[in-house]
């Protein structure tokens, strides 16, 4: 019988998935039932670790093809399109802007805190024109770093998404070239009262998952807490000045306490309230404009795309 989707392992081909068959499938006698590159749909799923699974294909014939077998035919197709891609390619080289952002940045790191890299790249006007596109982020887990897509970045910055916003205020930048200087120049474009609702929208995610942390196993996770409360202090900030200040270093004690488990979460919850309350009213006071500079932010993406062609 086909094991369900819910029992089903990670590393397991789904039910329903489209493959192709990488060698002939044969009869039992040898005769070839259908060559190599033929389709088919997984309708069984192994029930033990590199058992067969069973495939139907369009006339009904099913077969018992081991994973090794077979590749799942969106997969090949993209495999497919980034073998036209030359190994000297590195979008690694198109960096345009790397900061450090996190605990760092905050001026809450410790000793065992990581360095969290984040920035800019812009491809090649050939790369963005070409069949393969380009991501939309970079990432090196390793390194903890990820570098976004000029334009990626730029529209969550207009949506007001707090880790992009901090990208442009860091204090901690370590390379930018004249391209995004002229960005860095400009960063309070992005800056509108659409703060509010999208560093709202975090919060509320932020405090969800404190809720169910606390439901079902009687904690929280401080982590958690700490960046709930930062981003509180830094929406408050910038709905007051126009400014986002990501060096919290005024309530480092504060909040380094409550990350190691030092305070108590009824404590926590009231400085929670009362930041929450101080929000709300800086949004009713605010003197950001209603929506950001569109027009600027969108000559200065056709300015930068002009100048890799």
């Amino acid at each position: 019988m086909p094991r369900s989707a819910k029992t089903q392992s990670h590393d397991l081909t789904p039910l329903g998935t489209q493959v192709v068959t990488q060698s002939p499938v044969k009869t039992p006698e040898g005769a070839v039932l259908y060559e190599a590159g033929a389709v088919a749909v997984v309708v069984e799923v192994p029930d033990r670790p590199g058992g067969p699974y069973r495939v139907r294909f369009a006339d009904g014939t099913t077969a018992l093809l081991k994973r090794s077998r077979f590749e799942p035919r969106k997969q090949l197709a993209k495999s497919f399109l980034a073998s036209f891609l030359s190994p000297s390619d590195d979008l690694y080289r198109c960096v345009i802007y790397r900061c450090i952002v996190g605990s760092r940045a905050f001026g809450l790191a410790t000793e065992e805190s990581d360095t969290d890299r984040r920035g800019i790249y812009l491809p090649p006007a050939d790369r963005y024109w070409s069949l393969l596109g380009v991501p939309e982020q970079l990432e090196r887990h390793e390194s903890q770093e990820c570098y976004w897509e000029l334009e990626k970045f730029l529209r969550m910055a207009l949506r007001a998404n707090p880790n992009v916003l901090e990208c442009l205020y860091t204090p901690l930048v370590e390379y930018a070239d004249p391209l995004a200087k002229e960005l860095l120049q400009m960063r309070s474009a992005f800056l509108s009262q659409m703060v509010y609702q999208t560093y709202s929208g975090y919060l509320l995610s932020q405090f969800k998952k404190l809720n169910q942390d606390l439901r079902n196993k009687g904690r929280i996770r401080w982590k958690h807490a700490v960046h709930l409360l930062r981003l509180l202090i830094s929406g408050i900030a910038l709905l007051k000045g126009a400014e986002v200040r990501v060096l919290v270093a005024s309530h480092r004690d504060k909040l380094l306490a409550i990350r190691n488990g030092r305070s108590e979460w009824r404590e926590v919850d009231a400085w929670r309230k009362k930041l929450q309350r101080e929000f709300d009213a800086a949004y009713g006071k605010t003197a950001l404009p209603q929506h950001p500079d569109y027009d600027r932010v969108n000559a200065f993406l056709i300015k930068a795309r002009r100048s890799v062609l």
